[in-house]
């Protein structure tokens, strides 16, 4: 079944398109949904999608500034720049010639612009509504438990076998029991020297788990035994430990007034669509 949209027609095919673009993160989202339901329901957002998309091009058309053919011509040259394989290019514009790719670069110049002049006179967020967000979202703020590590890595790769990596850090134990110095015997031992081993503040989850598992049993200023990874066999000092923490209002104001930013300019864009629709004649045919 086809759409007319203010006398414009809207293929079936468009929205069958639409419908398979979505749909990979569609069921990821919606996995525990009835079969019959969610194919009902993603059809439906997908209707709606092809048409907010051409009301917003009608829109643009309509009362959007035109675009200077230089800055067209610009955008082109730097798209192509993207593109190893030129005919890659004309296929996912699904286009056969310079021009018609400008067309639609002109297109989408226009609804941005437009979107612009919808968003231009957006107030700033509020101090209160940036501390309410904050207050609200806590978990976003909050930073895993850290641990600034240097290690003794020797590598088991195809340059060396598991017999000669183990008997190089055994040497390198051997001196830290000893009392030789952490720093001293990195340099002379490891396989990643780059600044004397130290790793910096590592936050839990970020390394893996056999790494983790023995770093983060250590206190500060301790030094691990042998232990082996996928990467080969490690040797590890930590030096400053810091537990899960909330980073402070201070620290994410930007990063909340960005998100707030985003969700303003969001429902105005939304409100200003259904100011379109409400016009609209939408019509099945």
């Amino acid at each position: 079944m086809a759409l007319i949209v203010n006398g414009e027609k809207i293929e079936d095919s468009a929205v069958r398109q639409e419908v398979e673009r979505l749909r990979p993160d569609y069921e990821r989202v919606f996995a525990d949904q009835d079969a019959e339901e969610r194919e009902a329901q993603l059809l439906d957002w997908s209707r709606e999608n092809v048409i907010e998309k051409l009301l917003i091009n009608q829109e643009a058309e309509k009362n959007g500034d035109k675009i200077p053919p230089e800055q067209v011509q610009a955008a082109l040259a730097k798209l192509k720049e993207q593109y190893d394989d030129p005919e890659q290019l004309y296929k996912d514009f699904d286009a056969e010639n310079d021009e018609q790719i400008k067309k639609d670069i002109e297109k989408q110049m226009r609804v941005e612009q437009r979107i612009g002049q919808v968003c231009k006179d957006m107030p700033k967020p509020s101090q209160a509504a940036i501390r309410k967000y904050y207050e609200e979202n806590q978990e976003q703020f909050k930073s895993g438990e850290r641990a600034r590590v240097a290690h003794i890595v020797r590598y088991v790769n195809w340059q060396t076998d598991e017999q000669t990596a183990y008997e190089a850090i055994s040497k390198a134990h051997e001196e830290l029991k000893s009392g030789v110095a952490f720093e001293v015997v990195v340099d002379k031992y490891t396989d990643c020297a780059d600044s004397g081993g130290d790793l910096g503040f590592v936050m839990k989850g970020q390394m893996v788990e056999e790494f983790e598992d023995v770093v983060f049993n250590l206190g500060a200023g301790q030094a691990s035994d042998i232990f082996r990874t996928r990467f080969g066999f490690h040797i590890a000092k930590v030096y400053a430990r810091e537990p899960a923490a909330v980073a402070s209002l201070e620290e994410v104001k930007d990063r909340i007034t960005d998100a707030l930013k985003e969700q303003m300019r969001s429902e105005a864009i939304d409100k200003f669509i259904d100011g379109l629709k409400s016009k609209a004649k939408i019509e099945d045919v």
